[in-house]
């Protein structure tokens, strides 16, 4: 009988000889969670078909001190790869990155989507990140949620972040790029951080055409300063965003009688916090608005707005949209 010694060469042997003929077959998405260690990822790669002999591949990860640099993440190889192929990507850190996007607008809700196609986060999961007190004090965020201070962009990631983590990279993105003239000029309009975001994701979902944003930007100021609602048809959205997890496809009469203090119809001033995420445009309109009188404005079927100064010319610019339909 032979020795183990020889039996392990003799498969070793066979092992390489299989390795140099074998083709590489289809990719296969090995996942290597934080805190694996050589054996735990050789077993991993085995299942998958990536490599055939752990003994040597352990052996080789252990040559190269693999252990001691070991990155975490989700790595992609043909099937029946070299041991050599494998090694340097790992020590490359040479694993997929998955991007999440918030677009110009967007709600936490929209993140929550994204997350949950491209990371697996569950969506009540990241829900319950965003709207954490203590992630929200962390960043000195004061309104319910991380709506609002999230900046719309894309960020990669890499399989296995948490839903504080992804919502954090947005915030700090957010304040990286937040302008430091923005609190000083914001003040000067009466407006907090808070308000100065709510009302400018305001103005981001009012904007159909983005260079009516300081138009539309002046009509909310205007009304502010006279203490007049904002009835800002956003605010309702989102509030049934809020209660039922998915958006209005259109309001009618008595959904402005909604209960909620997200009504700007019913309850004057500013919402409690941002209904999305504005854009820098956004919120450079709501600090530089258009001078003009506008307190109305209605939007045209062309993607244009028809603004007013009264009441009564407001409700003739309404005429004018319906009989266009």
């Amino acid at each position: 009988m032979r020795s183990r010694p020889s039996r392990i060469a003799g498969r070793l042997l066979v092992t390489l000889i299989f390795s140099a003929c074998a083709r590489p077959g289809r990719l296969e998405r090995v996942p290597i969670p934080p805190g694996s260690g050589i054996r735990a990822m050789s077993d991993s790669l085995v299942a998958h078909g990536v490599i055939s002999f752990r003994p040597w591949f352990v052996l080789r990860a252990r040559l190269a001190h693999v252990g001691h640099s070991l990155k975490a993440g989700i790595y992609q190889f043909p099937r029946h790869s070299s041991t050599a192929t494998v090694l340097r990507a790992i020590l490359a850190g040479d694993a997929l990155h998955f991007r999440v996007t918030l677009p110009i607008g967007g709600t936490v809700f929209d993140l929550a989507r994204s997350a949950q196609e491209h990371l697996g986060i569950p969506r009540d999961s990241f829900l319950a990140a965003a709207r954490d007190p203590s992630l929200l004090r962390q960043f000195g965020v004061s309104g319910p949620s991380a709506d609002g201070w999230l900046l719309p962009e894309s960020f990669d990631f890499g399989g296995f972040d948490t839903p504080h983590r992804v919502v954090e990279r947005f915030i700090a993105a957010r304040q990286a790029a937040w302008d430091s003239t923005w609190d000083r000029r914001a003040a000067a309009a009466g407006l907090d951080r808070n308000g100065l975001l709510a009302l400018a994701s305001i103005v981001e979902a009012e904007a159909t055409d983005p260079a009516e944003r300081p138009l539309i930007a002046a009509v909310y100021r205007n009304r502010l300063r006279l203490g007049m609602p904002l009835d800002a048809d956003p605010t309702i959205e989102y509030a049934y965003l809020l209660r039922d997890g998915e958006r209005k496809g259109r309001l009618f009469d008595a959904d402005y009688q909604l209960d909620s203090p997200w009504n700007t119809y019913r309850h004057p001033g500013l919402p409690p916090g941002p209904v999305g995420n504005p854009s820098r445009q956004a919120i450079e309109a709501v600090l530089e608005p258009a001078r003009v009188s506008y307190l109305y404005f209605v939007a045209d079927s062309d993607g244009k707005s028809l603004f007013a100064n009264t009441y009564a010319e407001h409700l003739r610019n309404i005429r004018k949209v319906r009989n266009r339909k």
